[in-house]
């Protein structure tokens, strides 16, 4: 009998615990996104843990608790970002099928989703490019989600080509095109006139057209 109530009391211990660990992870979360927000309102020299906690409506204690530091927190808000566009375009190029062709596409078109194509948050990628020079942490996380993403673009062109014999390096189409996608971000991220989400995801769509045209015709 006490050995059937123990289990019982550990059984009702088991979704408590569990209630505990999901409220962390979405304190962490509310403070990584109240991080982005003040990256993009304030830049990151002016960027203070006060600011994350008062955007995220917590206490500055709950940010120390979960961060201790400023840098941690940065951190933390870099890798969730990484892993976030790194989810975002390997689902793409998964929903895209098996032709080489659909996915390329599917990867360029994926820059443009709300999802991760928003004002503030390429205003907080762009505020930690500028930090990456001089912090090694930083060039790592950026890095390793620029290579990762270079080679399967480099890939996916290298395809195109043997398919249809482009008189094209696939290493030089991939960094131009790769290029192209961050220059867009940046007049997006400075509102320039004219560029939208759905103008520049056009843009990126003609240069592919352009370059491979036997696999992107243009529509009649």
């Amino acid at each position: 009998m006490k050995r059937e109530l123990d289990q019982v009391q550990e059984d009702e211990r088991i979704p408590a615990k569990r209630g505990r660990k999901a409220s962390k992870e979405t304190r962490r979360l509310q403070l990584i996104e109240a991080t982005i927000d003040s990256l993009a309102k304030r830049g990151f020299s002016e960027t203070t843990m006060a600011d994350v906690a008062d955007g995220a409506g917590l206490s500055r204690g709950i940010v120390n608790f979960h961060f201790e530091s400023k840098d941690k927190l940065l951190v933390a808000t870099l890798q969730h970002m990484a892993e976030e566009y790194a989810g975002h375009w390997r689902n793409a190029i998964g929903r895209a099928g098996e032709k080489a062709a659909d996915q390329l596409m599917a990867l360029v078109r994926c820059d443009f989703d709300r999802a991760i194509c928003t004002k503030r948050k390429l205003a907080a990628w762009c505020a930690f490019w500028g930090e990456a020079k001089s912090r090694p942490t930083y060039q790592a996380l950026c890095g390793s989600r620029d290579a990762a993403y270079r080679a399967v673009m480099t890939d996916l062109c290298q395809q195109l080509i043997d398919e249809e014999g482009y008189a094209l390096d696939a290493d030089e189409m991939a960094l131009a095109i790769e290029a192209l996608l961050e220059g867009l971000w940046l007049r997006l991220m400075l509102g320039t006139e004219g560029v939208t989400r759905d103008s520049a995801r056009h843009t990126a769509e003609t240069i592919l057209r352009i370059s491979f045209p036997k696999h992107y015709p243009a529509a009649s």
